[in-house]
């Protein structure tokens, strides 16, 4: 890849080849590709609930809990 020369324009960030040649003739299921990840909702088993502050609506949980701070968090069974 090296310097850009004559006109070449972002072939740094492109990512090249991506299918087959003649034989397939399109990109592959599964190839690895740039995107965005995140924003699934996402279930943690086996936190334990220390403590229940309820003049105050919070909850202590030993543990780690996927999220921003500040964000809402659902308790279920």
């Amino acid at each position: 890849m090296g310097e850009q020369s004559h006109g070449q324009h972002d072939r740094q960030r492109a990512p090249g080849s991506l299918g087959n040649s003649s034989d397939a003739a399109r990109v592959m299921k599964g190839m690895r590709m740039a995107g965005r990840m995140g924003g699934d909702r996402v279930k943690m088993k086996g936190l334990k609930v220390v403590k229940i502050f309820a003049e105050k609506n919070y909850i202590l949980v030993s543990g780690s809990v996927p999220g921003h701070i500040g964000s809402i968090v659902l308790i279920q069974n």
